[in-house]
């Protein structure tokens, strides 16, 4: 209902933003680069961020960057499933019929690998999310699964993705083997507090808004509640532009943002 009294054509802050219309803040930029430099060395890299950090939205933007003619990406968030449809999807990934043991599965995955990579040209892309929730001798299996001619070369890549204490668990003495094939790691931030506005209005931009809409009080006290974490932000933006609408403003104020806050909690 908000859309046509602030005569928006798009709803703002949605999911669904196509990957190329983001904001790129100095985070988003930061974790782009690192991943640049894991597509020219291939292995393993490591995501990690707190809640609403834009994690996931930053693997799917990554994901959209992969040529599909040198690169097959294999997505698959941990909390689907055990961790037996965890080895088997990544066969189904591959191409390949699953096999029922562990030790069939681990070798038919290395082989889909290799000849995906050799015979084919093509490298496989692995984006493992929500790692978090992973138990310890899964994490051990990945530094077997992930193990090519004697670790002497790499025809893949991996990214695991999970909250900040994924970052912790790997520095313990059974997680380091695979602690130490990482190739590079970084934490998404949250949005530094001069970005905030500029995010704000990207979105409200891309929504077909024609003249701001948040006075710059509003985005003070959107950036001082969400501490710049883009899913919070998302989520006071939209409640601000919701109760704006209710209460007939044509702008939104520091009031209209506070009692948002207060409807969701903030």
């Amino acid at each position: 209902m908000y859309k046509s009294f602030y005569s928006l054509s798009k709803t703002p802050f949605s999911k669904e933003l196509d990957v190329k219309d983001a904001y790129v803040s100095a985070s988003l930029s930061e974790a782009e680069a690192r991943f640049e430099y894991l597509k020219q060395t291939r292995g393993i890299g490591l995501l990690i961020g707190e809640p609403g950090a834009g994690k996931t939205f930053c693997l799917r933007r990554f994901s959209s960057t992969l040529h599909q003619a040198q690169y097959k990406v294999i997505y698959f968030p941990l909390s689907t499933g055990s961790v037996m449809d965890f080895y088997q999807g990544l066969a189904y990934g591959l191409g390949e019929e699953p096999k029922f043991k562990k030790t069939a599965l681990f070798r038919q995955i290395q082989q889909g690998v290799e000849r995906l990579y050799s015979e084919r040209r093509i490298t496989p892309v692995f984006i493992l999310d929500e790692m978090h929730m992973a138990k310890d001798a899964f994490l051990k299996d990945l530094c077997l699964l992930y193990n090519f001619q004697m670790d002497s070369v790499n025809p893949f890549i991996l990214l695991i993705a999970g909250l900040p204490h994924l970052k912790e668990r790997l520095g313990l003495n059974q997680n380091r083997p695979l602690a130490q094939r990482i190739v590079t790691r970084f934490q998404m931030n949250a949005l530094e507090k001069k970005e905030v506005p500029q995010y704000v209005n990207h979105h409200m931009k891309l929504a077909g808004s024609h003249m701001p809409i948040f006075e710059d009080s509003a985005l003070e006290a959107i950036a001082l509640r969400s501490q710049g974490w883009p899913r919070i932000i998302n989520t006071l933006a939209t409640h601000s532009l919701l109760v704006g609408c209710q209460q007939q403003k044509p702008m939104i104020d520091e009031e209209v943002v506070r009692l948002a806050a207060e409807e969701v909690g903030l």
